[in-house]
């Protein structure tokens, strides 16, 4: 179902303007600055209403976040979320996730949060999954060595892929499992979305996935 469009939306950005990075291409390998400190950066692709980014930032004031979305009119309910709660470590970026890799540098980002992304059903809409291997590359270019790729999904069939594609590109994956809520997992923040989905008593599957290649591509240089 397609969003409405919000209400004044560029109105409402720009009372937000505080937490939003209008021209990121000029932070690159600048993140420090933005923030005024040297806290590791967090990277959730596709931030939604902004409840995950917004209570991660709270339970972790020693680390920055900045989450993108390409849709407006959802990404100014999550810049307001932080301006409410007054966050001082989130950022936001309205962008699409195919252009991460042009404004990150090599290891900038020490964790990627893929929460409950467009699994895109289609056989062959499977190259606009945030977890097939054209966006793992980008992955690759942006985050720190032994940082790991947070990703949780209500949808049985995009976690199978999800598995096979982090397998394919030399990830190891940890902390699997196939019911979040009934899991021994600590610590889990809920999206907008997973809350709808526990009322409902529908599974949340979820790992966490570490490339491996780094070493082999530094030495083969």
């Amino acid at each position: 179902m397609r969003m409405r469009k919000k209400k004044n939306c560029a109105a409402r950005m720009e009372r937000c303007g505080d937490v939003l990075i209008k021209d990121p291409e000029t932070h690159k390998g600048q993140w420090s600055a933005v923030f005024e400190n040297d806290n590791p950066v967090h990277l959730e692709i596709g931030c939604g209403k902004g409840g995950f980014v917004a209570g991660m930032a709270e339970l972790h004031p020693e680390v920055n976040f900045i989450a993108i979305e390409k849709v407006e009119d959802v990404l100014v309910m999550a810049m307001e979320k932080a301006v409410e709660k007054k966050l001082q470590n989130v950022r936001f970026m309205s962008m699409d996730a195919e252009k991460i890799d042009e404004y990150f540098e090599k290891g900038e980002i020490s964790r990627i949060y893929l929460n409950f992304s467009d699994p895109w059903k289609k056989n062959k809409q499977a190259k606009r999954r945030l977890t097939h291997k054209n966006f793992l590359d980008r992955y690759k270019c942006i985050l720190e060595n032994g940082s790991y790729i947070w990703f949780k999904t209500d949808n049985k069939q995009l976690f199978e892929f999800s598995l096979n594609s982090f397998a394919a590109e030399n990830f190891k994956l940890e902390n699997i499992t196939l019911d979040l809520h009934n899991s021994k997992f600590e610590g889990n923040v809920m999206t907008e979305y997973e809350k709808k989905f526990a009322e409902q008593g529908q599974p949340i599957y979820r790992l966490e996935a570490v490339y491996l290649g780094w070493e082999d591509n530094r030495v083969s240089r």
